[in-house]
């Protein structure tokens, strides 16, 4: 394989979601160019991540499920990955036995179901989901899971890695909805060209195999992972204040109100 790098999109599916029509889990490859790498996939990753003896091991399966063709010699891999990847600390510490956090308002502002990165964008005017009140709680754990096994380096808030090898931190492809940037990385996989945002995000206009939800916000992952490498200031970074454990999402900075 020539490329550099290789960057990957994961809209993460439940542990057991063979069976559901709706959510699964999805892959995009790209490379340097953003193009796109063999073709998107659908299913469950659920074997993948059992199997793998390795972060080696893994990659490689997710590029033959893409139907790429890969050698021992794997470039650097950047993963975007669209699931909660931490639990707030105030959660963490309620169901740990070290007490509770007081009052409790409304749910906006509940430190037990949302972390640092939720509040901050709910602040600019985004709905991010929360891995304890929203259902989501089986894609959480499959993510922090495979980031266990497979990127265990916490080399930054929101960042974690294996050596070189892996890089991975978590996307939201529903706040690119607004992002004029990220509608302009979207042409080069649609049939029909999008002139507003609402248009950019039809499925009826995708080409490239893109003929799934999953699979089109697994593009977005992998073009957020892209900006993450290629374009570090087009995304909100963490600022000091983020408790380092709780993760951080990743946004690209033209989609904060």
């Amino acid at each position: 394989m020539s490329v550099d790098t290789l960057f990957i999109g994961w809209d993460v599916g439940g542990w057991n979601c063979d069976s559901n029509a709706n959510s699964r889990d999805a892959l995009v490859v790209l490379d340097g160019k953003r193009n796109l790498l063999g073709e998107p996939w659908r299913g469950n990753l659920r074997t993948a991540i059992n199997e793998a003896g390795s972060t080696r091991e893994w990659l490689q399966t997710l590029l033959r499920y893409c139907e790429i063709e890969c050698s021992d010699d794997l470039p650097p891999v950047v993963m975007a990955i669209d699931t909660p990847l931490g639990f707030s600390r105030p959660f963490l510490n309620l169901i740990s036995g070290q007490g509770a956090a007081g009052d409790i308002g409304k749910s906006a502002d509940n430190p037990y179901l949302f972390r640092y990165t939720e509040h901050f964008l709910f602040q600019h005017g985004l709905k991010p989901l929360s891995a304890v009140k929203d259902m989501i709680g089986s894609q959480a754990t499959k993510g922090m899971h495979a980031l266990a096994r497979f990127a265990p380096e916490a080399v930054e808030t929101g960042v974690w890695r294996n050596g070189v090898a892996l890089s991975a931190f978590e996307a939201y492809p529903s706040a690119c909805k607004s992002s004029l940037r990220v509608r302009e990385l979207l042409q080069k996989y649609r049939t029909v060209s999008a002139t507003t945002q609402p248009e950019a995000w039809d499925m009826a206009g995708f080409g490239s195999g893109i003929d799934h939800e999953d699979k089109r916000d697994a593009l977005l992952c992998a073009l957020v992972a892209w900006l993450f490498h290629a374009q570090p200031d087009a995304l909100c970074w963490p600022d000091a204040g983020v408790p380092p454990g709780e993760g951080w999402i990743f946004v690209p900075e033209d989609a904060l109100a």
